[in-house]
């Protein structure tokens, strides 16, 4: 989460969405810069909302605006599942020496799926009920965003190539796939919205 206190902006770091190119590229004109540990700098907006955004709003009298990126959602999955392959030596808890990317989607799919695997959906960190991020971004647009930054920010931007996961299958075949849709379709009904 990046805090701009004199433009009233603050980005929320989606994961698996690009934020951490985003918040190396603008830490140093941040007013605040929160990386460290996960659960914080990945705050959703039901969190801003209930927390940060009151607090800001008690020391400034004014509401800060939200911004964040959104990644096409089954790609926003192949992502994580990358990120967990080249994470398998790390964390013991979520091990991945032999699952396939189809067995992944399975796990994923289930009940418990999402809170088995630690992942979530971008629509639960995105939206609170009604509300929502004030202005989402897709990542596959990443210029659209790059100009709303440079404008708000009034500077130029240059995001940097980093954090970058290694190719592996993702391929998944039409029935696997038809159910993953299923299962993100609030994700993809936020997406194609944007």
């Amino acid at each position: 989460m990046l805090i701009f206190w004199d433009r009233r902006l603050v980005f929320l770091a989606t994961p698996k969405a690009g934020s951490t190119a985003v918040e190396v590229a603008l830490e140093s004109l941040a007013s605040a810069s929160i990386q460290r540990p996960a659960a914080l700098k990945h705050t959703d907006i039901g969190t801003y909302r209930r927390h940060v955004g009151p607090w800001l709003r008690a020391q400034t009298g004014e509401d800060f605006a939200t911004v964040a990126l959104m990644r096409e959602p089954v790609d926003w999955l192949r992502s994580w599942y990358r990120f967990r392959q080249r994470d398998d030596h790390d964390d013991p808890l979520h091990r991945m020496e032999g699952v396939s990317f189809a067995r992944f989607v399975q796990d994923y799919v289930a009940s418990d799926g999402p809170d088995d695997l630690r992942i979530g959906t971008q629509a639960e960190f995105l939206t609170d009920g009604a509300a929502r991020v004030d202005r989402i971004f897709r990542y596959e647009g990443m210029e659209s965003f790059v100009d709303f930054l440079e404008d708000r920010l009034d500077c130029a931007i240059e995001l940097p190539r980093i954090n970058v996961p290694p190719a592996v299958d993702v391929h998944l075949d039409a029935g696997d796939e038809s159910i993953l849709r299923a299962r993100l379709a609030g994700d993809l009904a936020l997406y194609a919205g944007l």
